[in-house]
């Protein structure tokens, strides 16, 4: 059996490690922190994640799709709450599909008991990568107070956003890197089941309170709670930075989110107990090295949370790495690798670019009634011409569609939509059959 060492036993190390162990790798992973299992370090500043069809084909392709159906709750579209705590819900799409929301420390939970269930794949915690050597493909780990060196066949950074595995290709001649911080952050409030173990919110939902420069959004448990979070800017009067007391979170939600005080009872207690944490996207090129180096997930390209792509995502960069391996075979790694990076590259760039784009749909669009009419425009014309029209929201999170050709097709549909609303007295005209054929000629003058 060929060697695999990934470091990193995130979301994509673990899913990983479990993959290319049933294909019969001998997998050794190696993760900095402690045992997901035995320590909760995401407390506090955990955003809830989303499992869109990109993630399930993922899952499916491993053969574990059941195991995580199991932790999921369903979310058929946003449910808005506005400042008079008035809320409006609107359906992610025409077929009400769903996307699904999942603890990130219950999914790495079980994403590692499966992967070390198998005889061929090890895990090792609170081991640090020090140093990768390209030339012998060999990683260098300090654990405690030992080192250790383990040569592999491939070696995967899997390490997140501060990955060592892409630190060391960064000190290598013409590989591409930018790291940028957005200026928002973000704070998590969990909001908990009511007494009788109900909900206090619609568990359908993923529930948004927009106020144009931030948000409050709640994402459900299996334990009918929610995971709340709080995205804004870190200066301003209500600037993150400005609001360290539990006093400050308060005042802040008497302001913009009163509806919600009622759902979270230690409020105070939480809003100062729970870190603030920053947000940035990370691009790089290549996404391998020396024909026996990788990187996944967001070692390679992370992103803001603002589409719930990031895991699916780097799910996907696993899932058409092992794709090509099927393909081709692993005899010549280095084609495999090329292409890998010819595929993944424009794609992650897309998914940043993306999220980014998201992140104002939802803060400042999402209650715009422009925003609002364009989006039931485009529902009449996708339900009567599904084969010419598929919203950007649909490909990203209901296809496989590339991520940069679903960014294209979402470009030409902004300046379709652009020139649709545009139209005099559209408020009034927008059901009708004059605008869908509209519509339908501007698809094709654009095409």
């Amino acid at each position: 059996m060929k060697k695999v060492l990934i470091v990193g036993a995130g979301l994509a190390g673990s899913y990983m490690a479990y993959a290319m162990g049933k294909k019969g790798y001998e997998v050794s992973v190696l993760e900095k922190r402690p045992d997901p299992r035995k320590t909760n370090y995401g407390s506090g500043r955990s955003i809830n994640l989303v499992v869109s069809h990109r993630g399930w084909t993922a899952f499916a392709y491993a053969g574990i799709e059941e195991a995580i159906r199991k932790i999921v709750v369903p979310a058929y579209g946003r449910q808005i709450h506005d400042l008079e705590g008035n809320e409006t819900f609107f359906q992610y799409n025409i077929e009400g599909k769903a996307i699904h929301s999942i603890s990130r420390s219950e999914l790495n939970k079980t994403l590692v008991e499966l992967a070390e269930a198998l005889p061929n794949v090890s895990v090792t915690f609170d081991a640090f990568c020090e140093h990768v050597d390209f030339s012998t493909g060999t990683a260098h780990f300090s654990i405690g107070q030992e080192t250790l060196s383990i040569q592999a066949d491939l070696i995967v950074g899997a390490d997140g956003a501060g990955s060592a595995v892409r630190g060391a290709m960064m000190k290598q001649p013409r590989f591409n890197y930018s790291q940028d911080f957005i200026d928002s952050g973000y704070k998590e409030v969990h909001i908990p089941a009511a007494e009788d173990g109900s909900p206090q919110l619609n568990i359908d939902a993923l529930h948004i309170w927009p106020r144009r420069e931030f948000m409050l959004m709640g994402l459900a448990n299996t334990d009918n709670g929610f995971t709340g979070t709080v995205f804004a800017p870190f200066d301003g009067e209500y600037g993150l930075d400005h609001l360290p007391t539990g006093k400050d979170g308060l005042r802040y939600f008497e302001k913009y989110f009163k509806d919600a005080i009622p759902l979270i009872p230690d409020l105070e207690e939480q809003w100062e107990n729970n870190p603030t944490s920053a947000l940035a996207c990370i691009r790089c090129n290549p996404y391998h090295w020396a024909g026996n180096t990788m990187l996944i997930g967001d070692a390679a390209h992370a992103t803001v949370p603002f589409y719930g792509e990031g895991m699916n995502g780097s799910l996907e960069d696993v899932r058409v790495f092992l794709e090509l391996l099927d393909e081709h075979g692993d005899s010549d790694m280095n084609a495999v690798l090329d292409r890998y990076t010819e595929l993944r590259v424009p794609a992650g760039n897309a998914l940043v670019d993306l999220s980014l784009r998201n992140f104002i749909e939802m803060r400042d669009l999402v209650a715009d009634p422009s925003f609002q009419l364009r989006k039931r425009i485009e529902q009449k014309v996708q339900k009567n011409h599904p084969d010419k029209w598929t919203p950007l929201y649909t490909q990203v999170k209901f296809t496989n569609i590339p991520y940069h050709d679903a960014k294209a097709e979402g470009e030409r549909h902004d300046r379709i939509m652009a020139q649709i609303l545009a139209i005099d007295g559209i408020e009034e005209r927008w059901d009708s059959d004059e605008v869908e054929q509209e519509v339908l000629r501007l698809l094709t003058e654009m095409a």
